[in-house]
């Protein structure tokens, strides 16, 4: 329904038309110039809702990526969404150089692939600094050898294993990496007339500026194409946030590494003594072989242990927790 005219507006508008300010014939060419052809060769499948749900997802995505890349760069990240456009997908692999980075992902239990493309100049930036490098891009783009490539593996596996989180208010997916593809010609895993999506990310690592384009094909996201909109997206995060971020935090925990050391006993030696020390040599300790050993956690007193041994290593069995009141 349109918008309902006051009766000032109205007055106006006939004042208007009587005195010749306002065409009649101009008013029905203008209505008929918002007509827009149809391409019954690149149907619209994604709407701009789908585009903008994408867009919500893959911003997240870039918040988790600026985050846990600097643990494995040691240089900082920052990843922003670009855009968001729909394509076929002969378009999108014309439009690809060679060499080129393309992660083939199985995005089970979704149908089909989806395809991450990293512009060469991060892939080179990424690599130098994975070397002890600066971090620097080549001058000439050249093809990636065996090495490089396993060192690119690790890398596109973490970020394959980050598109978890924030795929998880539409659905849960256990994203597989097939493979790395450095030539185009070799990455048709798609139809060319099949339509897709493409979320462009601006990434940003140290001095070194690229693009990261994720390819999504509608037949990998047709059977939840309805959970693709802003309203579903928000309702399912906003039920699932307290017990997500819970989940997520004890998952971060569990991750980190923490120096466990078991203290078999103490003694004092002289300098000379201890400068003089011999494989085979014999030092005497305060405490006696069956008595019970105290292991740290980091620098905390957390167990009591007995010393002894587990096939051809050295090990200790946790004999009390000691807690932290005591």
């Amino acid at each position: 329904m349109g918008d309902v005219l006051s009766q000032s507006e109205i007055d106006s508008l006939l004042q208007a038309l009587s005195s010749g300010e306002l065409d009649v014939e101009e008013m029905k060419e203008d209505k008929e110039k918002q007509v827009k052809n149809y391409d019954f060769k690149r149907p619209a499948k994604f709407s701009k809702e789908h585009l903008r749900t994408l867009e919500i997802i893959f911003d997240h995505y870039g918040r988790l990526l600026s985050t846990n890349l600097p643990i494995h760069l040691r240089k900082n990240v920052q990843v922003s969404v670009a855009s968001s456009e729909t394509f076929t997908f002969s378009e999108f692999t014309n439009a690809l150089s060679n060499p080129v980075i393309l992660g083939i992902i199985n995005f089970n239990p979704l149908p089909g692939t989806v395809i991450i493309e990293l512009a060469s100049n991060l892939g080179f930036a990424m690599i130098d600094r994975m070397l002890g490098g600066a971090g620097d891009p080549l001058d000439k783009a050249r093809d990636f050898s065996e090495i490089e490539l396993s060192v690119l593996d690790r890398i596109m596996v973490t970020c394959m294993q980050l598109l978890r989180e924030p795929w998880k208010n539409v659905v849960d997916i256990n994203p597989l990496l097939e493979r790395i593809e450095t030539n185009p010609q070799f990455a048709q895993v798609i139809a060319p007339n099949d339509m897709i999506a493409i979320v462009t990310l601006n990434m940003v690592i140290g001095d070194v500026e690229g693009l990261m384009n994720v390819c999504l094909p509608y037949f990998t996201l047709e059977n939840i194409m309805d959970r693709l909109n802003t309203k579903y997206w928000f309702a399912n995060m906003q039920e699932n946030s307290d017990e997500t971020y819970g989940e997520y935090i004890e998952t971060m925990i569990r991750r980190a590494d923490m120096p466990i050391k078991a203290l078999l006993g103490k003694s004092r030696v002289s300098v000379l003594d201890f400068a003089n020390l011999q494989v085979g040599d014999i030092i005497r300790l305060d405490t006696r072989v069956d008595s019970e050993l105290e292991v740290y956690v980091g620098n905390i007193k957390k167990f009591t242990a007995l010393p002894g041994t587990n096939k051809d290593n050295y090990a200790v069995r946790i004999m009390d927790v000691i807690r932290e009141e005591e």
